[in-house]
């Protein structure tokens, strides 16, 4: 029985009662048409069951349209009076005319295949009218269940699935999860998943859970060193596993475990290496390890156990090939020790797993012999430290300074030589290396670095190649106090106020030769064979190289002479007297010199600030003078520069130049007065006129008149010529022939200013008109119209 058939079965018996939802919405006759109660109704209608529609379920994929759905029937009119029609998604609104409906019989059409994964279910609306648009029943829903069908493949959320386990895991432990999904109704068997591994090799070491698709380990044994990545082929089917299927991958990858101990390739190494080279490698030491390159479990630490006790070598792991690289950590002495056996042992950086086994080839001997080499001398002692005293006579023996030849298995001979003596002071025997000093050292002090005097050896042995080594002989020279303070300066005069007071003191410096300990502090005191100085001068002591002489009463004006004693504080002490020169002025009010000089009293004795502001005003006058020559020289210049063309107070031009030039016309290509280089000047009748002194002695009169040049390239010698001439003659000024006289062209556009009105006479000239054109033209009104 067809779907529709049951359904009008089911409605028959509501129809036949009359009691449809059509009675209930019923209008009196006359009446205007109601709106559909469902548009405006908020709160939930009893629908009666005569109008009520089950919900029809169609299958998804039907292909067979149109396709007859269900008939729906209105018991309040006689058949053909009712309309019927239907609303909602899939009819009038997206996805529009899968369903239809024919709206005198009531029957409701499929017209496309349906999709439940796009949509599983529809609700629409039905109604029914009259012919006139008159509501008959209330709206009902009609529900359309799309029943699912298993058209959908199970899918892996991913191509490849990706985990990491260690080595050795127990079983059962889980490393990754591969998950699917199905479109189809998770509600029925289309969508019920189950998980298979298809593919893992023969050792079957993973299995997987057929419900949750967790992967996890079957059995013991992982092993990197052995297998290191897992590839296996999953599959994941619906229908409880029967239905359709999808595969994917799963790479599982082993992390590695420090299970495998580094072993030396060999049990014994030889290697050579030269005495003192420090820091060379002398070889490798190989190993090996299974554990993943360049990690820690892989890398190797080695150990030298025995056979260097005072740490001649060094090892270290070489990060690439993970060998040990043995290297020289001090210098090596072939005569002290030829040969060495050492104990090297290795092991990882990471500790070994508890359950991996020690290994047997963890020791290995390593023997290492030292080649034999010529080595350079040695001075032990170096630097040599030595005093000698200052001045010392020629001959005086310095030292012994001699190197050692390490080679005491070598017959060697040394000799030295002086490398370095800054004063060619010292003398050395060549084969016993002792040191004279040559002569008396003068001036000391320019050799000395840090108070020493310094000279370089040079011990060189007799191999082949001879080797040679530098030894520095640091020599003290012991101060000798051989030197008394001196006044400084020594004579110079000074000038004190005659009154005490401050313009009554005058500060006395001092200078020694010697260096400490035999130089400052100096002492400084009135001359013991002069006691009456004592009466009107007294010495107090300012600093260590400075003392302070002072009036103690007044004094008359004049120059007095103070006998001073000076000693340093050398062992033994050396002292010196010295006169000072003082001289003695009258003071004014403020108790200085009433001619404005002032005692000094920083600068030494002797030095005054009056004599240095004297010198200072001396200089700025001269230079003051030697400013104003120049200004007045400058002014001159510039005034004969400007000839007549003086400006007055109220010229305003700024404009013209005056370049003492006339010329520049046109065509101004001769500008030289040809006539006078073409006839030069002869001398009066009456005889020779008065000579110039700078003429040149023997000068003759030049010949005249002279050719001019018969091209115009011949100009420049031409012109040469008439200037030497010029100058060359004894009887007239330098120079009087070579004016010039710029000639302007005589086709030029613009007349010459000498034509303008050059048929008047000057006395007829109206320059008046001038002074009309401003003050610019004023001055020139003032020189023709007088």
């Amino acid at each position: 029985m067809g779907t529709p058939l049951l359904l009008a079965c089911l409605l028959a018996p509501l129809w036949a009662r009359g009691t449809g939802p059509a009675q209930a919405g019923a209008t009196a006759p006359g009446s205007p048409p109601l709106r559909p109660a469902w548009r405006h109704q908020e709160g939930p209608r009893r629908v009666k069951r005569a109008w009520v529609i089950p919900p029809i379920s169609v299958s998804e994929n039907h292909k067979r349209v149109p396709h007859l759905l269900v008939q729906i029937k209105s018991d309040k009119q006689q058949p053909g009076g009712v309309i019927y029609s239907i609303k909602g998604p899939g009819v009038d609104e997206e996805p529009v005319g899968i369903f239809s409906i024919d709206k005198f019989s009531g029957k409701v059409f499929l017209n496309a295949m349906l999709d439940r994964e796009e949509n599983d279910r529809y609700r629409l609306k039905a109604f029914a009218l009259d012919l006139g648009g008159t509501t008959l029943e209330d709206p009902t829903d009609l529900e359309i269940i799309v029943v699912d069908q298993n058209d959908n493949r199970p899918l892996f959320q991913q191509d490849v699935f990706t985990g990491h386990v260690v080595e050795g895991a127990e079983p059962g432990t889980c490393v990754m999860k591969a998950e699917a999904t199905d479109a189809d109704d998770p509600e029925t068997d289309n969508a019920a998943l189950r998980y298979s591994i298809l593919e893992q090799g023969s050792a079957g070491m993973f299995s997987i859970n057929a419900t949750t698709g967790e992967i996890c380990t079957a059995r013991p044994g992982l092993d990197r060193e052995a297998v290191g990545v897992y590839n296996l082929t999953l599959q994941v089917a619906d229908m409880s596993g029967d239905g359709l299927a999808t595969t994917a991958t799963a790479v599982i990858y082993l992390e590695d475990i420090n299970d495998n101990p580094p072993e030396f390739t060999k049990e014994e190494f030889a290697m050579e290496v030269q005495e003192q080279a420090a820091g060379v490698e002398v070889g490798k030491i190989l190993v090996h390890d299974k554990d993943l390159a360049g990690s820690p479990n892989w890398l190797a630490r080695f150990t030298i156990l025995e056979g260097d006790p005072e740490g001649a070598f060094a090892i270290r792991t070489d990060p690439y090939t993970n060998d040990g690289v043995l290297s020289v950590a001090k210098p090596l002495d072939h005569e002290a020790r030829d040969r060495f056996e050492l104990t090297v042992s290795v092991q990882n950086e990471r500790p070994l797993a508890p359950a991996a086994a020690g290994s047997p080839r963890a020791l290995a001997t390593v023997r290492v012999r030292v080649r034999d080499v010529n080595e350079a001398p040695v001075f032990r002692e170096n630097p040599r430290r030595v005093s000698v005293l200052e001045g010392a006579p020629p001959g005086t023996e310095v030292t012994t300074y001699t190197a050692s030849d390490p080679d005491t298995r070598q017959l060697q001979t040394l000799t030295y030589g002086l490398l370095y003596d800054p004063a060619d002071w010292l003398q050395l025997d060549p084969r016993a290396g002792t040191l004279r000093t040559k002569r008396r050292l003068l001036h000391p002090a320019a050799f000395l670095q840090g108070g020493w005097y310094i000279a370089l050896l040079l011990a060189r042995d007799d191999a082949q190649p001879p080797l040679s080594a530098t030894g520095t002989l640091s020599i003290e020279i012991v101060e000798v106090n051989d030197h008394a303070p001196l006044l400084q300066p020594p004579a110079a005069a000074a000038v004190v106020c005659g009154r005490p007071g401050p313009g009554g003191r005058l500060l006395l410096g001092a200078t020694d030769e010697d260096r400490p300990p035999h130089g400052a502090p100096f002492h400084f005191q009135l001359s013991p064979q002069h006691p009456q100085l004592a009466r009107n001068w007294s010495v107090a002591r300012y600093n260590v190289t400075h003392a302070v002489l002072a009036l103690l009463v007044e004094l008359p004006e004049g120059p007095y002479s103070v006998p001073l004693l000076l000693r340093d504080s050398g062992t033994p002490p050396r002292e010196r007297q010295q006169l000072l020169n003082v001289s003695v002025c009258p003071c004014g009010p403020d108790g200085a010199c009433e001619d404005g000089v002032l005692a000094a009293s920083s600068a030494g004795a002797g030095v005054t600030l009056g004599a240095l502001l004297i010198i200072l005003g001396s200089v700025l006058l001269l230079l003051l003078l030697a400013l104003l020559g120049v200004a007045r020289e400058r002014g001159r210049r510039r005034a004969l520069r400007k000839g007549l063309l003086r400006r007055s107070p109220d010229d305003m031009r700024d404009n013209i130049l005056n370049y003492d030039e006339q010329g520049g016309g046109e065509e101004d290509q001769d500008a030289y007065d040809m006539d006078q280089l073409r006839h030069p000047r002869l001398l009066p009748p009456w005889g020779k006129g008065p000579l110039r002194r700078d003429a040149p002695l023997g000068f003759g009169t030049p010949p005249a008149p002279r050719k001019p040049p018969s091209s115009p390239a011949d100009i420049e010698d031409f012109i040469n010529e008439g200037l030497e001439a010029a100058d060359g003659d004894p009887g007239v000024p330098p120079y009087d022939t070579a004016l010039i006289y710029d000639y302007e062209g005589s086709g030029s556009v613009a007349s010459p200013l000498s034509s303008l009105v050059s048929s008047l006479e000057d006395e007829d000239q109206d320059y008046d008109y001038l002074r009309e054109w401003g003050p610019r033209f004023r001055r020139l009104a003032d020189l023709y119209g007088q």
